[in-house]
C-alpha cells in the first residue's frame, strides 16, 4: 500500500472517537527537552487522560472498602471505641491511615478531587471535539474503496449521478448524516456512542457533586421511641446526632410524630420459624403547626417531611417496672428499653434509680439492675436463658441488684444501657449469695435488709429506633447513576460506522457503482448493514446484464 492510500485510509477513519490526539512532544518526559511549562502540560494531560480516571476511579473503590469493613466515627463511635479496646495491635496504625474516618481523610479526599479534576479536564475538550464532528461533513471516499474491511460493488445501466441521488435518499431515510461530494456520498451514523460516552463521565461528575453536597450538608440523627412517646425534630430530642461540616441547625425541619404502636409478626414453624413477616410502626405526625396525620413506617418505607426521612431500623421490648423503697414508696416506674443481642431479641440493659430512693435509715442511696430479657424463654432446666422465639409468648425478666454511686454525679456521658459497678455493691440474700432473681409479668424482687422491691408489672411494651435523615444530595445522586448506566449501555452497544458511495461511468458507458465500510471496531453488523444498504439501491440501480461476447471473424462458431 503506497503512502497516499495510507493517509486516504487515516483520514477515512479519522475521529471516530473523541479521544484527545497525543502530542509527541507531550510524551518525551525525559531528557532536558522540557521546560516547566511543558512540564506542567504533561501533568495536565496525564491526569485529564481517561486512563488516569479509571485509575482514579480503582483507587476510591479500593479506598471504600476500609470504610465499609471498619466501624467509622461518623457512623457509631461507640462501634469505634468497641473496636479499639478488642484490637490493641491494629488501632494505632489505623488511626495514622485515618482508617476511622476515612470518607474525611487526607488520601481519600485527595482521590476525590484528583478523579473530580480528571473527568472534567477530559470532558471539556471531548465535547467541544464532538460538537465540531456534529457540525462538519462526514470525510470524503478514499480513493481505494477496496482496501476497506466491508467492500461491494456491481454495475448498472443507471446513470451515476441517479445512482448518488439515490444513495443520498436511502442512507438519509435510515438516519445517516449523509453529503454528496464529487463522485461519492459520505455518511456516518452512531453519533449516540460518542454522546453516550461523555454522558457517562458527566453523570460521574453529577455523582461526585451530589456525594460531596450530602457529605457537606446532611443530618443524620437516631432516636428510640417506646410505644405512646414520641419525638420532636431538635437537637437536644436526638439520642445521637450528626451532620455536615456546613449544616445548619436552623435548617430543621420542624416536624414531630409519636410512637402508637409497633406490630412485628414471626413465621412460627418451618425452616424460617423467627423470620420477621410484619414490621411496621404505626405514628402519628405533624409538620409544625399543622395537622396530625396516621402513617405507617415500615422497612425501607420511610416516613418523608420535606425531604427529611424517618426510616425503621430496629425494634425491641421495653418492660414495664415499679421500685419501692423500704416503706413502700413508689420511687421508679416506667418502661425501661433493652437492647436485643441475638435474631430471637434476647435482651440486655440496665434499671437505674438515681434519685428519690432512700434505704431503711432514711439516707439517700441510689440503685441499679442488670436486667436480662427474653421474649420467649424455654423454662427451667431447658438451658441457658436465651429466647427461643422473637415473638412475646413466654416473657422472663431476670434482674441482679446494686446500691451506691451510679456515677452520675461526676458529669460525664453515661451510657443509659449499661451499669458502671465501680462504685456500687451488690445485694446478696441471707445465705450472703448474690441476689439474683427470674421474674414473670406480676412477680415482685424483694430487696434484702429492708431495702425495698422491684416489680415486673403484667405489661411489656414495644420499642422503635428510627433514623431521621436530611440528605440533600439524594436525588442528583440517583439521576447520576440512572444517566450514567444510561449513557454506559450507549457507548457499548451503539457502533460509530461510516458508509461511501462512489458511481462513476466507466469506459464502456456502463455506471460501476462501489460500496464500502468502516467502523471504529470490528463488527459483524458492519458487512451486514452494508450489505442491506446495497440490496436497497441495487432495487432502484438494478445490476447491468452481463455483455455478450461476440466471437472474432474467423474464430470457430
Amino acid at each position: 500500500m503506497s503512502k497516499t492510500e495510507e493517509r486516504d485510509l487515516r483520514d477515512a477513519g479519522a475521529q471516530l472517537s473523541t479521544a484527545p490526539t497525543e502530542n509527541p512532544a507531550d510524551q518525551a518526559i525525559g531528557g532536558p527537552t522540557l521546560s516547566v511549562v511543558g512540564w506542567v502540560r504533561w501533568f495536565w494531560r496525564q491526569l485529564t487522560s481517561m486512563r488516569v480516571a479509571l485509575i482514579l476511579l480503582f483507587m476510591l473503590s479500593l479506598g471504600a472498602i476500609p470504610g465499609s469493613l471498619v466501624p467509622q466515627n461518623s457512623v457509631d463511635e461507640l462501634k469505634v471505641e468497641a473496636f479499639k479496646k478488642q484490637h490493641d495491635l491494629l488501632t494505632p496504625v489505623y488511626e495514622k491511615l485515618q482508617f476511622f474516618d476515612v470518607y474525611s481523610s487526607v488520601w481519600f479526599s485527595a482521590i476525590y478531587i484528583l478523579l473530580f479534576v480528571s473527568l472534567i479536564g477530559c470532558i471539556v475538550p471531548r465535547s467541544w471535539q464532538f460538537v465540531g464532528q456534529l457540525r462538519s461533513r462526514p470525510p470524503g471516499a478514499p480513493k481505494r474503496l477496496t482496501r476497506l474491511p466491508a467492500y461491494t460493488t456491481w454495475r448498472t445501466e443507471t446513470d451515476p449521478e441517479q445512482v448518488r441521488g439515490a444513495a443520498l435518499a436511502i442512507l438519509k431515510k435510515r438516519r445517516f448524516r449523509a453529503d454528496a461530494a464529487g463522485d461519492a456520498v459520505a455518511a456516518e451514523k452512531g453519533y449516540l456512542r460518542e454522546a453516550g460516552n461523555l454522558v457517562f463521565h458527566v453523570s460521574l461528575i453529577v455523582m461526585l457533586v451530589a456525594f460531596a453536597t450530602g457529605t457537606l450538608f446532611k443530618s443524620e440523627g437516631g432516636k428510640l421511641i417506646v410505644e405512646g412517646d414520641g419525638f420532636s425534630n431538635t437537637l437536644i430530642q436526638y439520642d445521637d446526632f450528626k451532620s455536615g461540616s456546613l449544616f445548619d441547625t436552623d435548617e430543621l425541619v420542624p416536624f414531630s410524630f409519636s410512637l402508637d404502636s409497633f406490630t412485628g409478626t414471626y413465621a412460627k414453624d418451618g425452616p424460617q420459624r423467627g423470620t420477621p413477616r410484619t414490621y411496621e410502626a404505626a405514628v402519628t405526625w405533624s409538620k409544625g403547626d399543622g395537622p396530625a396525620r396516621k402513617s405507617v413506617i415500615e422497612v425501607n418505607k420511610p416516613l418523608e417531611v420535606d425531604g427529611t426521612k424517618v426510616y425503621l431500623l430496629s425494634h425491641g421490648y421495653a418492660p414495664v417496672v415499679t421500685v419501692r423503697d423500704g416503706k413502700g414508696k413508689v420511687v421508679s416506674s416506667g418502661a425501661v428499653p433493652l437492647l436485643p443481642i441475638d435474631s430471637n431479641v434476647t435482651s440486655t440493659g440496665a434499671i437505674k434509680v438515681m434519685d428519690g430512693y432512700r434505704d431503711k435509715h432514711g439516707k439517700k442511696d441510689q440503685l441499679g439492675f442488670q436486667a436480662f430479657f427474653v421474649p420467649t424463654f424455654a423454662g427451667a432446666g431447658h438451658g441457658d436463658m436465651f429466647s427461643q422465639f422473637p415473638g412475646l409468648e413466654f416473657p422472663v425478666l431476670a434482674l441482679t441488684g446494686y446500691h451506691g454511686s451510679l456515677g452520675v454525679d461526676a458529669g460525664l456521658p453515661q451510657n443509659v444501657y449499661q451499669l458502671d459497678t465501680r462504685k456500687m455493691e451488690q445485694f446478696k440474700d441471707a445465705d450472703g449469695e448474690i441476689l439474683k432473681q427470674r421474674l414473670r409479668p406480676g412477680e415482685t424482687m424483694k430487696l434484702p435488709d429492708g431495702a425495698g422491691s422491684i416489680t415486673f408489672e403484667n405489661e411489656v411494651k414495644e420499642w422503635a429506633s428510627f433514623q431521621i435523615s436530611q440528605q440533600p444530595g439524594n436525588g442528583w445522586a440517583l439521576a447520576g447513576a440512572i444517566a450514567a448506566i444510561t449513557g454506559l449501555i450507549g457507548s457499548l452497544f451503539i457502533q460509530r460506522r461510516r458508509i461511501w458511495v462512489r458511481a462513476v461511468r466507466g469506459a464502456d458507458g456502463v455506471t460501476v457503482v462501489e460500496m464500502a465500510g468502516l467502523g471504529r471496531a470490528e463488527s459483524a453488523k458492519l458487512p451486514e448493514e452494508l450489505a442491506e444498504l446495497a440490496v436497497t439501491l441495487n432495487a432502484q440501480a438494478p445490476t447491468a446484464p452481463e455483455p455478450v461476447e461476440v466471437p472474432a471473424e474467423g474464430a470457430e462458431k
